[in-house]
């Protein structure tokens, strides 16, 4: 079979479901669009022989039969689902990808010694209902059902309403599959550096953990006017200083660290008082547990130590704490091999800077990811993309990868 048409073919089919007129993906959670996409995956996993299968929650897996260890499991796939106004290859690729290395091995060498899987996992993103990584989590039934019990979507649709609209339900198994001998997710980067160093793909060997914090700040409203500079407490003058010692902090340290002010909110927020309040968000990342640990008591030092010294008093709340997820050394050697024989020299060892459904799965089974570059680094956006040519070139490390955790003794 010749993939990159294969590919095309699925790619353009499944974008439809969902697709804007700008381009892109909107396909949220349970909603009509994601019902038809996975209706029709399951048609598409049955048309080249693969056994399809649904799990309570929407969870999608294509089985093709293992001959001599049927019971050791190989499963490749990502997300079906996508963010507000997405783009079309983060969490499709993933699976599409997967369908077609498995159709093209299957075509090749017939069937497997161990069971291969495509896996269409129904939800990561959280874009629909304040809850990520639903599916994943359904999956080693680690979900909490009073979790997502009284959420509502932007429209006010509860999600116990729209899962039983889309024709699922809870979870009724507690048990978990124990059968899982390899785990393979491919994505897109959603960055820059493949790009940048002129690279095909990426062997993901850990996922970064995460540190959010929402700070707020107290000072003293005042007017504008008649408020002398070295009698006020001005809590975005403080921000600020915050923002760029930090800044400066991070820089210094180098990468794969990074420190990102995404959201500011002063209060009164107008042109003529001087800002009494100030709330914003930290997010820091990093791949080793111990700098990240590391930075984090430098920004809470920094926060404080500011804060003191300009009459401010500051409420820090750290609510979210991730490790960082390492992928498994040997499925991740696996890939590097299969990439080196592919592609060449055109590979590169990284962590992945954004999460995913792998941090989940890490924790259970062997685990490991691939990445293909994004053009200027634009993802969760209409505009993501990915020059066909590395999309194939995925595809072929990939196959080679199952080929060599399925096929070979």
């Amino acid at each position: 079979m010749d993939i990159k048409s294969s590919f095309e073919a699925l790619d353009k089919q499944f974008t439809s479901f969902g697709g804007l007129e700008q381009g892109g993906i909107t396909r949220l959670l349970y909603s009509k669009e994601w019902k038809e996409a996975v209706t029709q995956l399951e048609t598409a996993f049955k048309e080249i022989g693969l056994d399809a299968q649904f799990d309570d929650v929407g969870n999608l897996t294509g089985r093709l039969q293992g001959t001599k260890y049927p019971n050791e499991v190989i499963v490749s796939g990502s997300h079906i689902d996508t963010v507000a106004e997405g783009g079309h290859l983060d969490g499709q690729f993933g699976i599409l990808s997967a369908l077609v290395a498995i159709q093209s091995l299957k075509e090749e060498f017939g069937a497997p010694l161990r069971s291969l899987e495509v896996l269409s996992l129904a939800e990561e993103e959280g874009s629909r209902f304040p809850y990520a990584f639903w599916g994943s989590k359904n999956f080693f039934n680690l979900a909490d059902n009073a979790d997502v019990k009284d959420i509502e979507d932007a429209e006010g649709i509860k999600f116990v309403d729209a899962m039983r609209d889309a024709g699922f339900g809870f979870r009724q198994n507690d048990t978990v599959r124990d059968d899982i001998k390899a785990f393979v997710e491919m994505h897109i980067e959603q960055g820059k550096v493949l790009e940048a160093e002129g690279k095909s793909i990426g062997v993901v060997n850990g996922i970064v953990g995460q540190k959010r914090y929402t700070v707020n700040l107290k000072g003293e409203a005042n007017h504008a006017g008649t408020t002398p500079m070295g009698l006020r407490k001005d809590t975005v003058v403080a921000f600020s200083k915050i923002a760029t010692q930090l800044t400066e902090k991070a820089v210094s340290i180098g990468d794969p660290l990074v420190l990102t002010f995404g959201h500011v909110t002063p209060v009164p927020n107008t042109v003529n008082v001087v800002p009494g309040e100030v709330t914003f968000s930290i997010d820091c990342r990093h791949i080793d547990q111990e700098a990240l640990d590391q930075f984090a008591n430098e920004i809470e030092t920094t926060i404080q130590t500011i804060c003191d010294e300009d009459g401010i008093t500051c409420d820090i709340d750290r609510w979210m704490d991730e490790e960082p997820t390492l992928m498994d050394e040997s499925i991740v050697k696996v890939i590097e091999s299969s990439a080196q024989k592919k592609v060449g020299d055109q590979y590169k060892v990284m962590p992945s800077g954004a999460g995913h459904d792998s941090q989940i799965f890490a924790k259970y089974v062997p685990t490991a990811m691939l990445f293909v570059p994004s053009i200027d680094g634009i993802s969760h956006n209409v505009k993501e993309e990915t020059n066909i040519e590395d999309l194939v070139k995925g595809i072929e490390v990939l196959k080679e990868t199952l080929y060599e955790l399925a096929y070979k003794e």
